[in-house]
């Protein structure tokens, strides 16, 4: 089977991940341009160029591990086969699609999320913050886990880890598009990966619209959480608090009504423990070994996600409820595709085979 005739078998069985993205970005153009908003094409671009970053960063690596393992004779030829030879060629080709899908995923979910007030108020933090404080009796989550985390390194190692999470959006979204690995695996991932973003990060979120513990206070002047915050800024003052920044940035950006890359508020649910659990369901699938670390990544994630203020407890639980819904629903949906592909090649088959019997 020819290059392109592989990448195109490929495709084929990736149509329902476009299909459902192309049909969930033709919603968010209806909807944005119906509350006025434009979309314009620097996010996009800016997104493209972190792409671009992620690329080169992880062919670095990986041409250093290559040749201090191999130790080729010719390092040169080696790494032309290696990056530029059929195989890899194709790898390539066939991936780029998915790479695509990628850089235009986050400016459409960043400008739904900077565009939630436009759609629903702020109206769901007390309810969270008593269903929080009816799970832990009668406690606030981030005070359970202070006694466990409330140490100024901890805090420190969480917030380094919540930042390192950007990661899995570029380097780890790259594996699963071009990496040798089950192509099961990788459809239902890229799958469940634009519904999570499109779903839980757009349509619930919108649903349930709430800022979350660092925000009820310079939003509402809800005071319920100035205890935590006051803990974090110390903290901050021993070693440097990564998230505390950010936190005043997209304050910043929210009161400014700024609608680019990363921007937007919103506590529940939580993308940062959805995606983080995504890659726990498919990384355990690849590598049980690398499972177990993305499984602990995954815990430390949520943890953090309370202790550092911007989640409730239960904008992580939600998550985690709808990603193994969506996980599971991708898999029926590649069984009813793979079925409608397999009636189709049958009834071709015939038809090829009758084509090109010789006339008598």
């Amino acid at each position: 089977m020819s290059m392109r005739d592989e990448s195109i078998r490929r495709w084929i069985g990736e149509v329902p991940i476009y299909g459902i993205a192309l049909a969930l970005f033709a919603l968010c153009v209806v909807l944005l341009t119906g509350k006025g908003i434009s979309l314009d094409a620097e996010p996009a671009a800016a997104n493209a160029w972190l792409y671009l970053v992620a690329i080169i960063a992880w062919l670095s690596v990986d041409t250093a591990v290559y040749l201090a393992r191999r130790r080729p004779s010719e390092p040169i030829a080696a790494l032309h086969r290696r990056y530029a030879g059929p195989t890899a060629a194709q790898r390539w080709l066939a991936g780029t699609p998915l790479l695509a899908l990628c850089v235009l995923l986050m400016p459409f979910f960043s400008k739904m999320k900077a565009a939630i007030p436009l759609f629903n108020d702020y109206t769901w933090d007390a309810r969270f913050i008593a269903w929080d404080r009816a799970i832990f009796f009668g406690h606030d989550a981030w005070q359970v886990l202070q006694p466990l985390v409330g140490y100024p390194p901890i805090t420190a190692a969480l917030a380094f880890l919540y930042h390192a999470w950007l990661l899995l959006l570029y380097l780890g979204c790259l594996y699963f598009a071009f990496a040798a690995i089950d192509p099961a695996i990788r459809r239902r991932f890229f799958l469940t990966y634009v519904l999570a973003w499109s779903v839980i990060g757009g349509g619930v979120a919108t649903l349930l619209a709430s800022v979350g513990p660092c925000f009820v206070g310079p939003l509402f002047g809800d005071p319920a959480f100035d205890a935590q915050m006051a803990y974090l800024r110390a903290a901050d003052g021993q070693i440097p608090v990564m998230t505390l920044s950010v936190q005043e940035m997209l304050l910043d950006w929210h009161l400014a009504d700024a609608d680019g890359l990363g921007s937007g508020i919103t506590a529940m649910p939580s993308m940062h423990v959805a995606i983080a659990f995504l890659f726990w369901l498919a990384t355990r699938r690849v590598s049980p070994m690398v499972g177990r670390w993305f499984l602990a990544f995954f815990v430390a994630i949520w943890i953090g996600s309370v202790h550092l203020a911007y989640h409730y407890a239960v904008d992580g639980l939600v998550s985690v409820v709808l990603v193994a819904m969506l996980w599971r629903a991708s898999d029926w949906i590649f069984k009813w595709w793979d079925a409608r592909v397999a009636a189709s090649a049958a009834r071709i088959q015939p038809i090829l085979r009758t084509k090109t019997v010789p006339a008598e």
